[in-house]
């Protein structure tokens, strides 16, 4: 009987997310595949450290401890460019770590992109961002390139908790590019005189409803989920109410809301304890990726805020993982 993948969260996450594997990509960089393949043949019992991602997947795999094994809530795929023979350090990282992962694409350095909708992916997480750019641009899933690993970071391991930018994230890109074209006073008439129009849907507000969905299925009340989700947006008044009517219109239950107003964002999260938290904006990321894992949310390559992109982006490494 096919699986109804419409009721499971289907994660896909990049080897290089999942696990620390940049002295392996320094030595694909400085030694080509050859020499790749050799050191990984050589380091194959040599066990890969947590990366970025880990502390989220292994979360969210225990929400299947809540409901019936045979329907299961949530599903991880990794997904890498290491051929089967490379990838084998990979698998047996996953076997120590005894993470319930079933499902692997390893595409001997082929583009991940094309198999987004064969494996039915909802979340894809990478360190490439020539993967998650292509993604980003063709694909109807939701995806983020992924920082390094904050320092210290001690998760909640009974609980999983997302935390969501508002604008260009959650919800388009429309309010962004007045605040971006026009400046913050038009930004706050606009959303005010907007007030009970809902906002339209942004990258990731199909993963949002269906996490929504997922604490419904939970059998226990929302309040007390182990699935945590919070906005954590610059939004603040006048502009906030647009952002919880949005919600309401949606039926999506968002458990906590941060309107910060312009405020660094990075003690909220830590105060909050994200797993993950995804933003559209460097700026944003930068110093919240040292207290908690982080993602970036890329713009679509024909968005107008492409052309707002003045930072220099340091981190992660524009480097193509394999």
């Amino acid at each position: 009987m096919p699986v109804d993948f419409s009721k499971i969260l289907v994660v896909g996450v990049s080897s290089r997310a999942l696990f620390n594997l940049e002295e392996e990509e320094q030595i694909f960089r400085e030694k080509n595949i050859r020499g790749f393949r050799e050191y990984q043949l050589a380091n194959e019992d040599k066990l890969l450290e947590k990366g970025t991602a880990f502390p989220l997947v292994e979360a969210l795999l225990k929400l299947n401890t809540h409901v019936d094994k045979k329907n299961p809530i949530v599903e991880v795929v990794v997904m890498s460019r290491n051929s089967p023979e490379t990838g084998v350090r990979v698998l047996k990282a996953i076997e120590h770590y005894k993470l319930p992962i079933t499902r692997w694409a390893f595409s001997g350095g082929e583009p991940l992109a094309p198999f987004i909708d064969a494996f039915d992916i909802d979340l894809f997480l990478s360190r490439d961002e020539s993967d998650v750019q292509k993604i980003a641009d063709t694909a109807n899933c939701a995806t983020a390139l992924i920082y390094d690993p904050p320092q210290n970071f001690e998760p909640e391991t009974d609980r999983v908790k997302f935390a969501f930018d508002a604008d260009a994230v959650v919800f388009s890109e429309e309010s962004e590019i007045i605040y971006k074209t026009k400046d913050i006073d038009a930004f706050h008439k606009h959303e005010k005189e907007n007030e009970d129009v809902p906002l339209n849907d942004g990258p990731f507000a199909v993963l949002l409803r269906k996490l929504s969905d997922i604490q419904d299925f939970l059998p226990v009340e929302k309040e007390l989920s182990p699935l945590r989700i919070a906005i954590v947006t610059a939004r603040n008044a006048p502009s906030h109410m647009r952002v919880i009517k949005t919600l309401r219109h949606w039926n999506v239950y968002v458990d906590e809301a941060y309107f910060m107003g312009g405020l660094p964002k990075e003690k909220v999260l830590e105060a909050f304890g994200a797993h993950i938290f995804f933003d559209d904006q460097h700026t944003h990321l930068s110093d919240s990726s040292k207290k908690i894992p982080c993602g970036r949310v890329l713009y679509k390559t024909n968005s107008i805020l492409k052309n707002y992109e003045k930072e220099i982006i340091v981190e992660p490494k524009k480097i193509k993982e394999n």
